[in-house]
């Protein structure tokens, strides 16, 4: 056997491992976030903005918050089509898997009326949240839906993603605080704590960048991703 022939079965061999530990990061940050936004509405003490949104929803359509956390993934992927955002198996997947293992967390994780139960699953949520942010992104494969449409924004009207994102989220936080949703010191915690928390994890979790001539599922460097929401 050449030289060459063992060097390119040694390289497709890395290139299966390389995805394969994608795929786990994917799906596993994926689940993480489920659980950790569970966490935080069962500590009562605040939800991170998109939640906040989809737990008044919840609150006026008796569906559950992972439900509604579906429903609404899947409409802002729509809004994806007109900004000609191309999702990836990540942007797929972000739409359900969240929300079921969130459902399925909430049905196992008895809600919490001790501060000295509370605090500790607020703490432990934003701290899961963050290490879910970093598997998912360090993945590469996709930005979630809300994300998706901050970027494609961005893309077709020139504004700063930080002003879009800000706007977008206080819009929504508003909604969501309207219609029910629970804000809080936890919402502001998250805040202020989930760009380092996912900036850390992000460095923890990033995987080798692909050698030359390899199949890549989806595209995107993790440094253009904001959150997995």
């Amino acid at each position: 056997m050449s030289q060459a022939t063992t060097t390119t079965r040694g390289d497709l061999l890395s290139t299966q491992d390389r995805l394969g530990r994608r795929l786990i990061q994917l799906y596993a940050g994926l689940a993480l976030y489920g659980v950790s936004s569970a966490l935080l509405v069962q500590a009562g003490l605040g939800l991170e903005p998109w939640n906040v949104l989809h737990q008044g929803l919840a609150e006026r359509t008796g569906l559950s918050i992972g439900v509604v956390l579906i429903i609404v993934g899947a409409a802002v992927l729509l809004l994806w089509i007109p900004l000609r955002q191309r999702p990836g198996l990540g942007t797929v997947s972000n739409v359900f898997v969240i929300g079921i293992v969130m459902d399925g967390t909430l049905a196992v994780v008895p809600e919490a009326h001790a501060f000295a139960v509370r605090i500790p699953l607020l703490l432990a949520g934003i701290v899961l949240n963050g290490a879910a942010t970093g598997l998912y992104i360090a993945a590469r494969f996709g930005a979630g839906p809300r994300d998706g449409l901050m970027t494609g924004l961005h893309r077709q009207t020139g504004a700063s993603i930080r002003l879009l994102r800000t706007a977008i989220e206080v819009a929504v936080v508003a909604t969501g605080f309207a219609l029910g949703g629970s804000i809080g010191v936890g919402t502001v915690l998250y805040a202020l704590s989930i760009g380092p928390l996912a900036q850390l994890f992000l460095r923890v979790f990033a995987v080798p960048a692909a050698s030359d001539g390899s199949t890549v599922v989806a595209t995107g460097t993790p440094g253009r991703v904001i959150l997995p929401r």
